[in-house]
């Protein structure tokens, strides 16, 4: 796949009008210069995504997504950046010049390394439908086995690794170098410094991205061995907390039935989509982390389903589990909430072992009657202790609170309480004051199989004062306002340096406008957010939190909020100067210097407010 040019990307960017591309897949409507709609990536009935023709950015108030024109086809459409521009560029019958190079030679780096993914799982692939021994024998007697014949290794571009060196035989004859193969996590460098095949004698189980390209590959022994599986580690295109098995087969059905299952296996979704349950998905070597759930959340609109093995495994997973416990499931998060529900398979079943046993029905009425995860999670905590005796049931109910730890402050959590007094035989006054004193706690995500590991918990953030909320609305106001007129920020460039930013990230803004002008002082608006929405994602939910009278004057209120976080930082300097005043170590003259120039910055900073007037 060949570059982009810059060049071409601008020309795509202009040609495509934001409010027409948006408004082509949900309803919109203006409000004075602004466009809002429903937002296409949450369910909600009142409009909350926001449409700034001037700046070509949309943001969404409920769910907190956003970006350019690109971001929006990237997340609608589940594409890649240059596929998005492509896909655009189309739209706009704007035919793109790309460098063009060796057909096997993609121009980037990550195109190369996907390129030799794709041409590992094609050979793979051939050794499992054609290899001739002992070993490929085994490898398609395994897959028959599992009930895997007929089309399965076709659908699945399922594939056996024979070792001995053959792949990087074959992929070096393709002309790939050996740093690009270990790149990709296909071969590995020797202690004798010569490379060889990563993955020997397994069946091999091509891990595709959203968009169904091979970016890693799990492998399954055949006969014994350790380990049992075999994932590709960490490259520049696979993230194992960022990826799902089966995501793009399953996407499909996740948008039609609103609900998404997570499994733990390669054989327990395939076998799952074999038997018509074709929302399905596995983690792979991980426990499910908050990067799955998010990923998740963008095609399944109802619920996450988890579904666990009844081994000791599988149950091991289900306490992990319960980290994800948190305010996002509560009736509080309103069109944020997620759903995740849970269920463990009885038997000691996995689920390609159910399914096969007891038919999809039978899968399909546990999935239906899966329990939230706060309530599987009590009900677990519960079945553990013996509710006979006293002692139990005051263990059961330290054990269920810890559940509900994290979600303490909100009504489901209260509410969990009292039913908890009730079938523990408590008071519940009793109960609601154990919850309360009980700190949240914080954990982890982590890419292995070991528990998250709690950590301190975060200090609680302040409530913010009445002065301290205003200053913080000057400070996007003022962002915005130079978003939407480049020329008032060159105007107070100098005040954007000096400010004292009370938040980060408007502090990251500020320097990354200040940056993209000494570059470029004539980009238009559009241009300058680009520019600083890549060094400052959060950039796009700043610039769109306010909107303007345009009948008032963009120099005048540039002034006036620039003047407005000068007072303000002055003040801030004037308090310091008087609380050094109370340090009794000071001597004398110290302390008359400093009484002097506090009384001195008073009388100017009094002035400069009695100057300072309101906008009409």
């Amino acid at each position: 796949m060949a570059a982009i040019s810059d060049e071409d990307i601008q020309k795509v960017r202009e040609a495509s009008d934001l409010v027409a591309i948006i408004g082509e897949r949900v309803p919109v409507k203006q409000k004075g210069r602004d466009f809002w709609c429903c937002c296409p990536f949450h369910q909600e009935k009142t409009p909350s995504c926001k449409i700034d023709p001037a700046l070509q950015r949309w943001h969404c108030f409920g769910c907190g997504e956003g970006g350019d024109v690109f971001t929006f086809i990237q997340k609608s459409e589940d594409l890649t950046f240059p596929e998005a521009v492509r896909r655009l560029a189309e739209r706009a019958h704007i035919d793109i010049v790309e460098a063009s190079g060796r057909p096997s030679v993609p121009a980037s780096r990550k195109a190369r390394l996907k390129e030799i993914c794709a041409r590992t799982a094609e050979f793979y692939h051939t050794q499992l439908m054609r290899g001739k021994g002992a070993e490929p024998d085994a490898a398609r007697a395994y897959l028959a086995g599992r009930g895997f014949g007929g089309t399965v290794p076709k659908d699945w571009n399922l594939g056996f690794a024979p070792g001995h060196g053959v792949l990087v035989r074959h992929l070096t004859g393709l002309g790939f170098k050996g740093d690009e193969l270990v790149a990709a996590n296909v071969a590995l460098t020797g202690r004798d410094g010569r490379l060889r095949d990563r993955f020997f004698n397994r069946v091999m189980f091509p891990i595709n991205d959203v968009q169904g390209e091979c970016i890693a590959f799990g492998g399954r022994v055949i006969g014994q061995g350790e380990p049992k599986y075999l994932n590709s580690q960490e490259t520049p295109l696979f993230h194992k907390s960022q990826v799902l098995y089966g995501l793009d087969k399953a996407k499909a059905a996740m948008a039609a039935t609103g609900d998404a299952v997570v499994v733990e296996g390669y054989t327990d979704v395939i076998a799952l989509h074999e038997h018509g349950i074709a929302n399905a998905v596995a983690t792979l070597g991980t426990s499910l982390t908050m990067k799955h759930i998010r990923l998740l959340s963008r095609h399944a609109s109802k619920r996450i389903v988890y579904l666990f093995d009844g081994d000791a495994a599988g149950q091991r997973a289900a306490d992990r589990a319960l980290s994800f416990i948190d305010d996002s499931m509560t009736p509080e998060a309103g069109r944020t909430r997620v759903e995740l529900v849970a269920v463990t398979l009885p038997d000691n079943l996995d689920p390609a072992e159910f399914v096969e046993a007891r038919g999809a029905d039978a899968l399909q009425k546990l999935l239906d009657d899966a329990k939230p995860l706060i309530k599987y999670g009590i009900d677990r905590r519960m079945a553990a202790h013996d509710l006979s005796t006293a002692e139990g049931r005051t263990r059961a109910l330290a054990a269920c609170l810890e559940v509900l730890a994290p979600i303490k402050q909100s009504m489901l959590a209260k509410d969990y309480a009292i039913q908890l007094a009730g079938r523990l035989r408590q008071r519940e006054e009793d109960v609601l004051a154990a919850l309360a004193r009980l700190e949240a706690p914080r954990f982890t995500e982590r890419v292995d199989e070991e528990p998250p590991m709690p950590v301190a918990p975060p200090r609680p953030r302040r409530a913010l004062t009445r002065a301290e909320r205003n200053r913080l609305s000057f400070e996007r106001a003022f962002l915005s306002l130079v978003a939407h007129h480049p020329s008032v920020g060159l105007a107070h460039a100098d005040g954007l340096a000096q400010v004292q930013w009370h938040e980060e990230v408007h502090r990251l803004v500020a320097e990354a406008m200040l940056e993209a002008w000494e570059e470029n002082p004539g980009l238009d608006s559009a241009a300058l957010v680009s520019r600083v929405a890549d060094s400052a994602p959060q950039a796009t939910a700043v610039f769109m939190a306010r909107s303007f009278d345009e009948k008032k004057d963009p120099e005048e209120l540039g002034n006036f909020l620039a003047e407005e976080l000068a007072l303000g930082d002055a003040e801030e300097a004037v308090a310091d100067l008087v609380a050094q005043l109370s340090d009794e170590s000071l001597d004398a003259d110290e302390a008359m210097l400093l009484h002097e120039t506090a009384t001195a910055l008073q009388k100017d900073l009094a002035a400069r407010r009695q100057a300072h007037r309101s906008l009409p």
